[in-house]
Protein backbone atom coordinates (compact mmCIF):
# COMPACT_ATOMS: atom_id res chain seq x y z
CA UNK A 1 0.00 0.00 0.00
CA UNK A 2 2.72 2.29 0.93
CA UNK A 3 4.61 1.37 -2.51
CA UNK A 4 1.58 2.59 -4.60
CA UNK A 5 0.64 5.91 -2.49
CA UNK A 6 3.98 6.66 -3.31
CA UNK A 7 4.08 5.50 -6.71
CA UNK A 8 1.13 8.00 -6.83
CA UNK A 9 3.25 10.82 -4.97
CA UNK A 10 6.23 10.31 -7.55
CA UNK A 11 3.55 10.31 -10.72
CA UNK A 12 2.83 14.04 -9.76
CA UNK A 13 5.88 14.78 -9.34
CA UNK A 14 7.07 13.43 -12.67
CA UNK A 15 4.42 14.48 -14.85
CA UNK A 16 5.09 16.24 -17.89
CA UNK A 17 8.67 16.23 -17.05
CA UNK A 18 11.76 14.53 -17.85
CA UNK A 19 13.77 11.88 -16.33
CA UNK A 20 18.11 12.01 -17.45
CA UNK A 21 19.61 8.56 -17.46
CA UNK A 22 22.92 9.23 -16.43
CA UNK A 23 24.71 5.66 -17.85
CA UNK A 24 27.83 6.36 -19.65
CA UNK A 25 29.23 3.88 -21.90
CA UNK A 26 30.78 1.19 -19.78
CA UNK A 27 34.80 1.47 -20.13
CA UNK A 28 34.30 5.22 -21.45
CA UNK A 29 36.26 7.85 -19.96
CA UNK A 30 32.77 9.04 -18.51
CA UNK A 31 32.00 5.25 -16.57
CA UNK A 32 33.26 6.07 -13.42
CA UNK A 33 31.32 8.21 -10.05
CA UNK A 34 32.44 10.81 -10.43
CA UNK A 35 31.12 11.90 -14.33
CA UNK A 36 28.03 10.31 -13.30
CA UNK A 37 27.57 12.65 -10.16
CA UNK A 38 28.33 15.50 -12.52
CA UNK A 39 25.71 14.82 -15.20
CA UNK A 40 23.28 14.28 -12.87
CA UNK A 41 24.04 17.59 -11.60
CA UNK A 42 23.69 19.33 -15.06
CA UNK A 43 20.61 17.48 -15.54
CA UNK A 44 18.97 18.32 -11.64
CA UNK A 45 20.04 22.38 -12.55
CA UNK A 46 18.21 21.97 -16.20
CA UNK A 47 15.09 20.85 -14.87
CA UNK A 48 15.24 17.05 -14.48
CA UNK A 49 12.86 15.52 -12.02
CA UNK A 50 14.39 12.54 -11.72
CA UNK A 51 17.41 10.47 -12.60
CA UNK A 52 18.02 6.96 -13.89
CA UNK A 53 21.20 5.54 -12.38
CA UNK A 54 22.87 2.20 -13.01
CA UNK A 55 25.43 0.52 -10.50
CA UNK A 56 25.47 0.64 -6.67
CA UNK A 57 28.53 3.52 -6.10
CA UNK A 58 27.09 5.55 -8.72
CA UNK A 59 23.99 5.16 -7.11
CA UNK A 60 25.49 5.89 -3.76
CA UNK A 61 27.36 9.13 -5.52
CA UNK A 62 24.73 10.59 -6.75
CA UNK A 63 22.10 10.20 -3.42
CA UNK A 64 24.97 12.42 -1.82
CA UNK A 65 24.81 14.80 -4.41
CA UNK A 66 21.56 15.18 -5.79
CA UNK A 67 17.95 15.68 -4.49
CA UNK A 68 15.91 14.35 -7.44
CA UNK A 69 14.66 10.57 -7.17
CA UNK A 70 16.62 8.21 -8.04
CA UNK A 71 15.72 4.82 -10.39
CA UNK A 72 18.30 2.51 -9.83
CA UNK A 73 19.05 -0.61 -11.52
CA UNK A 74 21.98 -3.01 -11.65
CA UNK A 75 23.18 -4.49 -15.01
CA UNK A 76 24.78 -8.23 -15.24
CA UNK A 77 25.58 -9.97 -18.74
CA UNK A 78 24.87 -13.57 -17.62
CA UNK A 79 26.02 -16.69 -19.40
CA UNK A 80 22.03 -18.29 -18.63
CA UNK A 81 19.76 -15.46 -19.38
CA UNK A 82 19.23 -12.79 -21.66
CA UNK A 83 18.22 -10.78 -18.40
CA UNK A 84 20.64 -7.65 -17.74
CA UNK A 85 18.71 -5.21 -16.10
CA UNK A 86 18.76 -6.14 -11.98
CA UNK A 87 17.93 -9.85 -12.65
CA UNK A 88 19.11 -11.04 -9.57
CA UNK A 89 16.48 -10.48 -5.69
CA UNK A 90 19.91 -9.88 -4.36
CA UNK A 91 20.52 -6.52 -6.20
CA UNK A 92 17.34 -5.04 -4.74
CA UNK A 93 18.17 -4.63 -1.26
CA UNK A 94 21.38 -3.05 -2.18
CA UNK A 95 20.23 -0.53 -4.42
CA UNK A 96 17.67 0.52 -1.91
CA UNK A 97 20.08 1.09 0.70
CA UNK A 98 22.30 3.51 -1.94
CA UNK A 99 19.40 5.54 -2.26
CA UNK A 100 16.93 4.48 -5.33
CA UNK A 101 13.57 5.14 -4.58
CA UNK A 102 12.44 3.37 -7.92
CA UNK A 103 14.11 0.18 -8.57
CA UNK A 104 13.52 -0.65 -12.88
CA UNK A 105 14.28 -4.69 -13.30
CA UNK A 106 13.72 -6.50 -17.07
CA UNK A 107 9.71 -8.12 -17.06
CA UNK A 108 9.77 -8.80 -20.59
CA UNK A 109 8.76 -12.47 -20.96
CA UNK A 110 12.12 -14.19 -21.36
CA UNK A 111 14.53 -16.76 -19.23
CA UNK A 112 14.82 -15.23 -16.15
CA UNK A 113 16.61 -15.86 -12.39
CA UNK A 114 13.74 -14.66 -10.85
CA UNK A 115 10.24 -14.49 -11.07
CA UNK A 116 8.75 -10.68 -12.13
CA UNK A 117 6.41 -11.33 -9.36
CA UNK A 118 9.30 -12.00 -6.45
CA UNK A 119 11.13 -9.16 -7.79
CA UNK A 120 8.11 -7.13 -7.38
CA UNK A 121 7.82 -8.17 -3.92
CA UNK A 122 10.96 -7.81 -3.08
CA UNK A 123 10.95 -4.04 -4.59
CA UNK A 124 8.01 -3.42 -2.08
CA UNK A 125 9.44 -4.95 0.97
CA UNK A 126 12.55 -2.62 0.55
CA UNK A 127 9.73 0.74 0.73
CA UNK A 128 10.62 1.36 -3.05
CA UNK A 129 8.67 1.39 -6.13
CA UNK A 130 8.52 -1.32 -8.57
CA UNK A 131 9.18 -0.07 -12.46
CA UNK A 132 8.85 -2.81 -14.74
CA UNK A 133 10.59 -2.37 -17.97
CA UNK A 134 8.96 -3.99 -20.92
CA UNK A 135 9.13 -4.77 -24.56
CA UNK A 136 5.65 -5.39 -25.05
CA UNK A 137 1.46 -4.95 -24.48
CA UNK A 138 1.06 -8.56 -22.96
CA UNK A 139 4.56 -8.14 -20.71
CA UNK A 140 2.98 -4.61 -19.45
CA UNK A 141 -0.46 -6.65 -18.15
CA UNK A 142 1.39 -9.16 -16.86
CA UNK A 143 3.29 -6.78 -14.72
CA UNK A 144 1.01 -4.54 -13.80
CA UNK A 145 -1.42 -7.47 -13.01
CA UNK A 146 1.74 -8.69 -10.61
CA UNK A 147 1.84 -5.60 -8.70
CA UNK A 148 4.15 -3.35 -11.14
CA UNK A 149 4.16 0.68 -9.71
CA UNK A 150 5.35 2.10 -12.62
CA UNK A 151 5.50 0.69 -16.33
CA UNK A 152 8.44 1.45 -18.87
CA UNK A 153 8.70 0.98 -22.23
CA UNK A 154 12.29 0.87 -22.40
CA UNK A 155 12.93 -2.87 -23.85
CA UNK A 156 10.88 -2.10 -26.89
CA UNK A 157 12.50 -3.07 -29.58
CA UNK A 158 15.56 -4.59 -28.11
CA UNK A 159 14.17 -7.99 -27.27
CA UNK A 160 14.18 -9.15 -30.95
CA UNK A 161 17.20 -10.33 -33.65
CA UNK A 162 18.81 -7.55 -35.23
CA UNK A 163 19.15 -4.25 -34.65
CA UNK A 164 16.74 -2.12 -32.72
CA UNK A 165 14.43 0.18 -34.62
CA UNK A 166 15.15 3.41 -35.43
CA UNK A 167 12.25 5.59 -33.89
CA UNK A 168 10.79 4.88 -30.36
CA UNK A 169 7.84 3.00 -29.82
CA UNK A 170 5.02 5.75 -28.91
CA UNK A 171 2.02 3.74 -29.33
CA UNK A 172 3.09 1.18 -27.04
CA UNK A 173 3.18 4.39 -24.56
CA UNK A 174 -0.17 5.02 -25.71
CA UNK A 175 -1.75 1.11 -25.09
CA UNK A 176 0.29 0.88 -21.44
CA UNK A 177 -1.13 3.95 -20.98
CA UNK A 178 -4.91 2.25 -20.70
CA UNK A 179 -3.69 -0.07 -17.84
CA UNK A 180 -3.96 2.91 -15.64
CA UNK A 181 -0.35 2.77 -14.09
CA UNK A 182 1.69 5.36 -14.74
CA UNK A 183 3.82 5.37 -17.64
CA UNK A 184 7.49 5.99 -18.15
CA UNK A 185 8.53 6.18 -22.31
CA UNK A 186 11.71 5.28 -22.89
CA UNK A 187 13.87 4.12 -25.65
CA UNK A 188 15.36 6.23 -28.37
CA UNK A 189 13.55 9.26 -27.22
CA UNK A 190 16.41 11.31 -29.09
CA UNK A 191 14.96 15.08 -29.68
CA UNK A 192 12.36 17.26 -28.01
CA UNK A 193 10.20 16.43 -30.59
CA UNK A 194 9.95 13.09 -29.95
CA UNK A 195 9.87 13.46 -26.40
CA UNK A 196 6.63 15.68 -26.85
CA UNK A 197 5.23 13.25 -29.18
CA UNK A 198 5.54 10.77 -26.09
CA UNK A 199 3.75 12.97 -23.46
CA UNK A 200 1.32 13.59 -26.12
CA UNK A 201 0.63 9.65 -26.38
CA UNK A 202 -0.06 9.68 -22.53
CA UNK A 203 3.64 9.31 -21.06
CA UNK A 204 3.84 10.46 -17.16
CA UNK A 205 7.72 11.40 -18.04
CA UNK A 206 9.74 10.50 -20.73
CA UNK A 207 13.37 9.16 -19.66
CA UNK A 208 16.37 10.45 -22.42
CA UNK A 209 19.94 8.84 -22.17
CA UNK A 210 22.46 8.73 -24.81
CA UNK A 211 21.56 12.12 -26.43
CA UNK A 212 22.08 13.81 -23.22
CA UNK A 213 24.78 11.44 -21.46
CA UNK A 214 26.84 9.29 -23.72
CA UNK A 215 29.32 11.94 -25.59
CA UNK A 216 30.68 9.47 -27.72
CA UNK A 217 27.44 8.31 -29.30
CA UNK A 218 26.78 11.63 -29.74
CA UNK A 219 30.29 12.47 -31.71
CA UNK A 220 29.49 9.60 -33.54
CA UNK A 221 25.97 10.78 -34.91
CA UNK A 222 27.94 13.33 -36.36
CA UNK A 223 30.56 12.00 -37.47
CA UNK A 224 28.40 10.09 -39.26
CA UNK A 225 26.04 12.55 -40.64
CA UNK A 226 28.89 15.22 -41.95
CA UNK A 227 30.48 12.18 -43.60
CA UNK A 228 27.05 11.04 -45.46
CA UNK A 229 26.59 14.51 -46.51
CA UNK A 230 30.04 14.98 -47.76
CA UNK A 231 29.45 11.66 -49.95
CA UNK A 232 26.54 13.07 -50.80
CA UNK A 233 28.02 16.23 -52.53
CA UNK A 234 29.90 13.87 -55.24
CA UNK A 235 28.23 13.84 -58.55
CA UNK A 236 25.74 11.67 -59.59
CA UNK A 237 26.45 9.36 -62.66
CA UNK A 238 24.03 9.75 -64.81
CA UNK A 239 23.02 7.60 -68.35
CA UNK A 240 20.98 8.75 -70.84
CA UNK A 241 20.29 5.37 -72.99
CA UNK A 242 18.66 6.18 -76.08
CA UNK A 243 17.90 4.51 -79.35
CA UNK A 244 21.18 5.26 -81.62
CA UNK A 245 23.25 6.52 -78.65
CA UNK A 246 24.09 6.34 -75.13
CA UNK A 247 25.34 9.67 -72.89
CA UNK A 248 27.29 8.91 -69.72
CA UNK A 249 27.83 11.77 -67.66
CA UNK A 250 29.02 12.94 -64.17
CA UNK A 251 26.34 15.82 -63.03
CA UNK A 252 26.88 18.06 -60.39
CA UNK A 253 23.10 19.76 -59.40
CA UNK A 254 22.79 21.65 -62.42
CA UNK A 255 26.39 20.93 -64.31
CA UNK A 256 27.45 18.30 -66.59
CA UNK A 257 31.21 17.82 -65.35
CA UNK A 258 32.41 15.36 -67.90
CA UNK A 259 30.60 13.19 -70.37
CA UNK A 260 31.39 10.18 -72.68
CA UNK A 261 28.76 8.61 -75.65
CA UNK A 262 28.98 5.42 -76.71
CA UNK A 263 26.32 4.13 -79.94
CA UNK A 264 23.49 2.14 -78.76
CA UNK A 265 23.44 -1.03 -80.60
CA UNK A 266 20.40 -1.58 -81.34
CA UNK A 267 20.92 -5.56 -81.96
CA UNK A 268 23.33 -6.39 -79.03
CA UNK A 269 20.43 -6.20 -75.84
CA UNK A 270 19.87 -4.39 -72.75
CA UNK A 271 22.94 -6.61 -71.17
CA UNK A 272 25.34 -5.26 -73.67
CA UNK A 273 24.08 -1.52 -73.38
CA UNK A 274 23.99 -1.94 -69.32
CA UNK A 275 28.09 -3.29 -69.69
CA UNK A 276 28.84 -0.72 -72.30
CA UNK A 277 28.09 2.12 -70.05
CA UNK A 278 30.02 0.60 -67.39
CA UNK A 279 32.93 0.11 -69.11
CA UNK A 280 32.97 3.87 -70.21
CA UNK A 281 32.50 5.14 -66.96
CA UNK A 282 34.94 2.42 -65.02
CA UNK A 283 37.41 5.16 -64.56
CA UNK A 284 34.72 6.96 -62.73
CA UNK A 285 34.38 4.34 -59.52
CA UNK A 286 34.59 6.40 -56.59
CA UNK A 287 33.59 10.01 -57.74
CA UNK A 288 30.09 9.40 -57.56
CA UNK A 289 27.29 8.84 -54.96
CA UNK A 290 24.50 7.04 -57.45
CA UNK A 291 23.38 6.16 -60.42
CA UNK A 292 20.58 7.68 -62.39
CA UNK A 293 19.21 6.29 -65.54
CA UNK A 294 17.03 7.34 -68.40
CA UNK A 295 16.17 5.24 -70.90
CA UNK A 296 13.94 5.16 -73.94
CA UNK A 297 10.65 2.65 -73.53
CA UNK A 298 8.68 2.20 -70.20
CA UNK A 299 10.13 1.51 -66.68
CA UNK A 300 7.56 0.20 -63.84
CA UNK A 301 8.77 -1.53 -60.63
CA UNK A 302 12.39 -1.42 -61.54
CA UNK A 303 11.64 -3.46 -64.73
CA UNK A 304 12.30 -1.96 -68.63
CA UNK A 305 9.85 -2.83 -70.90
CA UNK A 306 9.37 -1.37 -74.34
CA UNK A 307 6.75 0.84 -75.36
CA UNK A 308 7.46 0.81 -79.52
CA UNK A 309 10.04 -2.31 -79.92
CA UNK A 310 11.17 -0.36 -83.31
CA UNK A 311 12.68 2.71 -81.41
CA UNK A 312 14.87 -0.13 -78.92
CA UNK A 313 13.93 -3.61 -79.07
CA UNK A 314 13.99 -3.87 -75.28
CA UNK A 315 13.26 -7.02 -74.02
CA UNK A 316 9.54 -7.68 -71.56
CA UNK A 317 9.92 -6.67 -67.99
CA UNK A 318 13.71 -6.06 -68.46
CA UNK A 319 15.36 -6.27 -64.47
CA UNK A 320 16.85 -2.69 -65.00
CA UNK A 321 17.16 -1.45 -61.22
CA UNK A 322 19.00 -5.01 -60.25
CA UNK A 323 21.33 -4.88 -62.65
CA UNK A 324 22.12 -1.46 -62.62
CA UNK A 325 22.84 -2.33 -59.11
CA UNK A 326 25.11 -5.28 -59.85
CA UNK A 327 27.30 -2.97 -62.47
CA UNK A 328 27.20 0.31 -60.04
CA UNK A 329 26.23 -0.30 -56.63
CA UNK A 330 23.21 2.04 -54.95
CA UNK A 331 21.31 4.39 -54.73
CA UNK A 332 19.83 3.62 -57.99
CA UNK A 333 16.89 5.58 -59.87
CA UNK A 334 16.05 4.58 -63.25
CA UNK A 335 12.95 6.19 -65.47
CA UNK A 336 11.52 6.99 -68.46
CA UNK A 337 14.47 9.07 -70.64
CA UNK A 338 11.33 11.74 -71.70
CA UNK A 339 9.77 11.63 -68.48
CA UNK A 340 13.96 12.83 -66.86
CA UNK A 341 14.20 15.27 -69.63
CA UNK A 342 10.38 17.10 -68.45
CA UNK A 343 12.22 16.89 -65.25
CA UNK A 344 14.89 19.07 -66.34
CA UNK A 345 13.54 21.30 -68.30
CA UNK A 346 11.20 22.23 -65.21
CA UNK A 347 13.95 22.29 -62.96
CA UNK A 348 16.75 23.98 -65.14
CA UNK A 349 15.05 24.93 -68.36
CA UNK A 350 12.26 26.22 -70.70
CA UNK A 351 9.24 25.40 -68.16
CA UNK A 352 11.22 27.07 -64.88
CA UNK A 353 9.35 26.35 -62.12
CA UNK A 354 5.45 25.96 -64.03
CA UNK A 355 3.37 23.35 -64.61
CA UNK A 356 4.50 21.94 -67.90
CA UNK A 357 3.88 18.98 -70.68
CA UNK A 358 7.44 18.23 -72.00
CA UNK A 359 7.29 17.01 -75.49
CA UNK A 360 11.08 15.11 -77.42
CA UNK A 361 10.14 14.75 -80.78
CA UNK A 362 12.54 12.65 -82.22
CA UNK A 363 13.18 9.29 -84.21
CA UNK A 364 9.91 8.56 -81.59
CA UNK A 365 7.52 10.95 -79.83
CA UNK A 366 8.08 10.90 -75.94
CA UNK A 367 6.75 12.95 -73.16
CA UNK A 368 6.73 14.24 -69.32
CA UNK A 369 3.88 16.09 -67.22
CA UNK A 370 5.08 17.85 -64.43
CA UNK A 371 2.11 19.23 -62.30
CA UNK A 372 2.16 21.25 -58.64
CA UNK A 373 6.36 20.48 -58.59
CA UNK A 374 5.28 16.93 -59.18
CA UNK A 375 6.86 14.56 -62.12
CA UNK A 376 3.79 13.09 -62.98
CA UNK A 377 5.03 8.69 -63.50
CA UNK A 378 1.34 7.43 -63.30
CA UNK A 379 0.22 3.58 -62.04
CA UNK A 380 2.09 1.92 -64.43
CA UNK A 381 5.28 4.54 -65.39
CA UNK A 382 3.23 5.41 -68.75
CA UNK A 383 2.39 9.02 -68.10
CA UNK A 384 3.54 11.53 -70.32
CA UNK A 385 4.20 8.52 -73.08
CA UNK A 386 2.42 11.38 -75.49
CA UNK A 387 3.65 9.04 -78.59
CA UNK A 388 1.89 6.37 -77.76
CA UNK A 389 -1.53 8.68 -78.02
CA UNK A 390 -3.52 6.56 -80.87
CA UNK A 391 -4.69 9.20 -83.68
CA UNK A 392 -6.52 8.75 -86.62
CA UNK A 393 -5.30 8.62 -90.14
CA UNK A 394 -6.22 9.79 -93.28
CA UNK A 395 -7.44 6.70 -94.01
CA UNK A 396 -7.62 3.37 -93.09
CA UNK A 397 -7.01 2.01 -89.17
CA UNK A 398 -5.79 4.61 -86.61
CA UNK A 399 -2.06 4.79 -85.57
CA UNK A 400 0.18 6.03 -82.84
CA UNK A 401 0.97 9.89 -82.59
CA UNK A 402 4.24 8.97 -83.43
CA UNK A 403 3.87 6.47 -85.86
CA UNK A 404 2.44 9.89 -88.08
CA UNK A 405 4.45 12.58 -86.42
CA UNK A 406 8.08 11.27 -85.43
CA UNK A 407 11.53 11.69 -87.20
CA UNK A 408 10.98 7.29 -88.32
CA UNK A 409 7.74 8.85 -89.79
CA UNK A 410 9.19 11.47 -91.63
CA UNK A 411 11.74 9.40 -93.27
CA UNK A 412 9.05 6.56 -93.64
CA UNK A 413 6.75 9.16 -95.41
CA UNK A 414 10.15 10.83 -97.83
CA UNK A 415 10.58 6.94 -98.87
CA UNK A 416 7.36 6.39 -99.26
CA UNK A 417 7.57 9.46 -101.87
CA UNK A 418 10.69 8.34 -103.20
CA UNK A 419 13.38 10.30 -101.42
CA UNK A 420 15.59 8.27 -99.13
CA UNK A 421 17.29 9.93 -95.87
CA UNK A 422 16.03 10.34 -92.35
CA UNK A 423 14.49 13.24 -91.11
CA UNK A 424 17.68 15.84 -90.76
CA UNK A 425 17.61 14.97 -94.66
CA UNK A 426 14.06 15.81 -95.08
CA UNK A 427 14.02 19.59 -93.15
CA UNK A 428 17.27 20.26 -95.32
CA UNK A 429 15.21 19.53 -98.55
CA UNK A 430 12.42 21.85 -96.81
CA UNK A 431 14.82 24.59 -96.18
CA UNK A 432 16.06 24.12 -99.87
CA UNK A 433 12.11 25.11 -101.19
CA UNK A 434 11.49 21.30 -102.05
CA UNK A 435 7.66 21.08 -102.08
CA UNK A 436 7.53 17.31 -101.53
CA UNK A 437 9.78 17.77 -98.01
CA UNK A 438 6.96 20.80 -97.12
CA UNK A 439 4.03 18.61 -97.68
CA UNK A 440 5.56 16.00 -95.29
CA UNK A 441 6.61 17.88 -92.82
CA UNK A 442 3.03 19.73 -92.91
CA UNK A 443 1.57 16.54 -92.59
CA UNK A 444 3.34 15.74 -89.00
CA UNK A 445 2.54 19.32 -87.73
CA UNK A 446 -1.36 18.81 -88.73
CA UNK A 447 -1.06 15.14 -86.55
CA UNK A 448 0.66 16.68 -83.65
CA UNK A 449 -1.73 19.48 -84.17
CA UNK A 450 -4.56 17.64 -83.69
CA UNK A 451 -3.33 15.96 -80.35
CA UNK A 452 -2.31 18.87 -78.21
CA UNK A 453 -5.52 20.62 -77.99
CA UNK A 454 -6.53 17.44 -75.88
CA UNK A 455 -3.71 17.31 -73.68
CA UNK A 456 -4.23 20.95 -72.89
CA UNK A 457 -7.68 20.49 -72.04
CA UNK A 458 -6.60 16.92 -70.09
CA UNK A 459 -3.80 19.00 -68.14
CA UNK A 460 -3.85 22.41 -68.50
CA UNK A 461 -0.46 22.88 -67.91
CA UNK A 462 0.75 26.70 -68.12
CA UNK A 463 3.46 25.71 -71.26
CA UNK A 464 4.13 23.18 -73.25
CA UNK A 465 8.23 22.44 -73.93
CA UNK A 466 9.01 21.12 -77.28
CA UNK A 467 12.09 19.43 -77.72
CA UNK A 468 14.04 16.36 -79.40
CA UNK A 469 15.79 16.86 -83.04
CA UNK A 470 12.54 16.93 -85.09
CA UNK A 471 10.92 19.63 -82.86
CA UNK A 472 13.69 21.99 -82.83
CA UNK A 473 14.26 21.71 -86.08
CA UNK A 474 14.71 25.18 -87.81
CA UNK A 475 10.78 26.08 -88.85
CA UNK A 476 9.36 23.11 -86.79
CA UNK A 477 7.44 25.25 -84.08
CA UNK A 478 6.67 28.46 -86.18
CA UNK A 479 4.30 26.08 -88.32
CA UNK A 480 2.99 23.87 -85.11
CA UNK A 481 1.70 27.79 -83.58
CA UNK A 482 0.18 28.62 -87.07
CA UNK A 483 -1.42 24.66 -86.98
CA UNK A 484 -2.97 25.21 -83.35
CA UNK A 485 -4.03 28.69 -84.33
CA UNK A 486 -7.49 27.11 -85.12
CA UNK A 487 -8.30 25.99 -82.31
CA UNK A 488 -10.06 27.68 -79.66
CA UNK A 489 -7.66 30.08 -77.16
CA UNK A 490 -8.42 28.00 -74.54
CA UNK A 491 -7.13 24.88 -76.16
CA UNK A 492 -4.31 26.68 -77.64
CA UNK A 493 -0.98 25.23 -75.59
CA UNK A 494 1.96 28.05 -75.13
CA UNK A 495 4.64 26.50 -76.70
CA UNK A 496 8.45 26.97 -75.64
CA UNK A 497 11.17 25.54 -77.16
CA UNK A 498 13.36 23.22 -74.91
CA UNK A 499 16.65 25.24 -73.61
CA UNK A 500 18.56 21.75 -72.50
CA UNK A 501 19.30 19.81 -75.93
CA UNK A 502 20.30 16.63 -75.06
CA UNK A 503 21.62 17.12 -71.59
CA UNK A 504 17.84 17.50 -70.11
CA UNK A 505 17.56 13.62 -69.36
CA UNK A 506 20.86 13.46 -67.90
CA UNK A 507 20.13 16.34 -65.68
CA UNK A 508 16.64 16.06 -64.79
CA UNK A 509 17.48 11.93 -63.76
CA UNK A 510 20.35 13.38 -61.91
CA UNK A 511 18.43 16.23 -59.87
CA UNK A 512 15.44 13.43 -59.26
CA UNK A 513 17.61 10.60 -57.91
CA UNK A 514 19.33 13.86 -55.33
CA UNK A 515 15.98 14.37 -54.64
CA UNK A 516 15.43 10.78 -53.48
CA UNK A 517 18.74 10.41 -51.32
CA UNK A 518 17.92 13.72 -49.69
CA UNK A 519 14.43 12.68 -48.82
CA UNK A 520 15.97 9.47 -47.76
CA UNK A 521 18.11 10.79 -45.12
CA UNK A 522 15.70 13.72 -44.28
CA UNK A 523 13.37 10.97 -43.47
CA UNK A 524 16.02 9.75 -41.40
CA UNK A 525 17.06 12.59 -39.64
CA UNK A 526 13.31 13.01 -38.62
CA UNK A 527 13.20 9.62 -37.03
CA UNK A 528 17.20 8.90 -35.93
CA UNK A 529 18.12 6.70 -33.22
CA UNK A 530 19.54 9.05 -31.28
CA UNK A 531 20.83 6.33 -28.24
CA UNK A 532 19.37 3.29 -30.81
CA UNK A 533 22.01 0.76 -28.48
CA UNK A 534 22.03 -2.74 -27.82
CA UNK A 535 23.07 -1.48 -24.61
CA UNK A 536 19.40 -0.42 -23.03
CA UNK A 537 19.53 2.43 -20.77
Amino acid sequence: MTSQLSAGALADRLRGGLVVSCQPVPGGPFDNPASVVHFALAAQNAGARALRIEGIANIAAVAAACSPPIIGLVKRDLADTPIRITPWIEDIAALAEAGAAIIAFDATDRPRPASIRTLIESVHAQGCIAMADIATMAEARNASALGADIIGTTMSGYCDPGPPPRTPDIELVREVRELGKPTLAEGRYNEPRLAAAAIRAGAVAVVVGSAITRPEHITQWFVDAIAAEAASQKPILAIDIGGTKTAIALVQSNRIIERRQVPTKAGSGAEMWLQAAADVAQDWRGRYHGVAVAVTGLVRNGLWTAVNPATLPVPADFPLVSRLEDHFGGPVLALNDAQAAAWGEYRFGAGQGRDLLFLTISSGIGGGAVVGGQLLRGAGGLAGHVGQIPVPAPAGPSHRLEDLASGFAIAAAARAAGHEGDAKAVFAAMAAGEIWAERIVAAAVDHLALALPGLQALLDPQVMVIGGGVGLATGFLPRLEVALSRFPSALRPSLAMASLGADAGLLGASDLLNRQITCEDHEADATLDIGGTANVQ
